[in-house]
């Protein structure tokens, strides 16, 4: 009989990491990579923009497309692959070639927090948000892929196990109605108008979020997107104005580093929502959220956060403060987070039909086989598959990243070592 020792050695290890880019529009873990006359890049939302009137009409006139969707394969020494999407495009792939694979390539896949600890570490004196965070959060829901699919168990499993039968969701769109009449537990509608369109702005949002109101009714949960385009004043006031529409909350009303402002806004209104989260990044981002209790709800994106591993860290904080998470959208990814949590109560639904109205695959036609809510749930053994279950679609035209790049011109190759001298010398030139 093989010792524990050697039952253990033998887990695969990571053999190969790959990058690949999606063509085209509407495919992968970029959310806003999408045809245009959708109503996510094409329809009046405000945001940091907006107060620039040539930015105002659509959202990739400033450039929210701009990186597009980037994926990650990761290949065990078994045969094994895991994969993951995201958004980061070209400069993502480039990372993950030029630095993040180094820490990757022998590594036994189960050891996801030093993993991310090494990646997150060595990026830190140009990362620790952002970006390269992202691009780290895409290679460690990779590795629970493969970690799932070594094992044969789905991911959920692997993270602490189901706490309900079924996902309830609610939907994200521009037309609650419809979010209503399918099924959905409630709606959230971004917000039109920011400062910079001044009193007729102001005046404007309050007729948008009120004409929604009585579309829906009275009792129907409706909240509201701000996309940190307002300031502290704008957000107190807009408050104020709509406290006879009961919004449920009000959502990422400030930037995101405007810690302080958040206890502005609960001071002003203490028995109304605010919610943030989806621009943060990392456990010590969250530390400053959470323990300034001026949240209601945090909402990370577990595809920028840091990946699964980080967001089970922030859900551990947050859980000892009675915080519930609601992860922004992410798709199955979030599904299997948000079943294992106690503190999440419900997840998400970002509408990827041109109009909202429709209920269409997260992440368009990268997989085949896409879980997504019916009558505004899903049943958990509807994620009961190896990792996170799903399946690569052979005609979503992935491009392996390396035919793109042109990895060996990059400038870190064209730097020799300084020579080595048998002897040390000091500046000056002395021995």
């Amino acid at each position: 009989m093989a010792s524990k020792a050697s039952r253990v050695a033998s887990f695969p290890t990571i053999k190969e990491v790959r990058t690949l880019l999606t063509q085209g529009v509407g495919s992968g873990g970029d959310y806003h990579n999408v045809k245009g006359g959708h109503w996510l890049i094409d329809s009046k939302i405000s945001t940091p923009m907006s107060g620039y009137e040539q930015y105002r009409a659509s959202r990739t006139s400033w450039g929210i497309n701009v990186l597009g969707s980037f994926c990650v394969e990761i290949e065990a020494t078994d045969g094994t692959k895991g994969f993951a999407t995201g958004f980061g495009g070209p400069p993502a792939c480039w990372l993950v070639a030029q630095h993040f694979r180094r820490f990757l390539i022998g590594a036994d896949p189960r050891d996801t927090n030093h993993l991310f600890e090494q990646m997150y570490r060595a990026s830190m004196f140009y990362g620790r948000k952002g970006l390269p965070v992202a691009v780290i959060s895409v290679i460690d829901l990779a590795m629970w892929d493969l970690l799932g699919k070594i094992r044969n168990e789905p991911v959920y499993k692997l993270i602490g196990g189901a706490t309900r039968e079924r996902l309830d969701f609610y939907c994200t769109g521009p037309a609650p109605e419809a979010a209503k009449a399918m099924g959905f537990s409630g709606a959230k509608v971004p917000l039109p108008y920011s400062p910079g369109e001044g009193p007729e702005g102001m005046r404007k949002n309050i007729e948008f979020l009120r004409k929604h109101r009585e579309a829906v009714g009275p009792d129907f949960p409706l909240r509201v997107d701000c996309y940190m385009s307002l300031n502290v004043p704008y957000t107190i006031e807009i408050a104020e104005k709509c406290k006879d529409l009961n919004i449920d909350w009000w959502e990422e009303c400030l930037s995101p580093d405007d810690f302080d402002g958040h206890a502005l806004l609960k001071r002003a209104h203490p028995t109304i929502k605010f919610t943030t989260g989806e621009h943060e990044f990392s456990r010590y981002g969250f530390r400053k959220l959470i323990e300034g209790r001026h949240i209601d709800i945090l909402q990370p994106d577990v595809m920028w956060v840091g990946g699964m591993t980080e967001l089970l860290k922030v859900s551990a904080m947050a859980s000892a403060y009675d915080l519930p998470v609601v992860p922004h959208a992410s798709g199955p990814y979030s599904y299997h987070f948000v079943v294992s949590q106690t503190n999440s109560p419900f997840q998400e639904y970002l509408a990827n039909s041109p109009d909202g109205k429709s209920v269409l695959p997260v992440f368009g036609n990268l997989f085949t086989n896409e879980p997504i809510p019916t009558k505004g749930y899903l049943n958990v053994s509807e994620l009961d598959k190896p990792g996170f279950g799903l399946e690569i679609n052979p005609d979503a035209g992935l491009i392996d990243a390396a035919a793109v790049l042109n990895l060996d011109s990059a400038p870190g190759k064209t730097l020799q070592p300084p020579p080595q001298n048998e002897e040390s010398t000091d500046v000056d030139g002395s021995a």
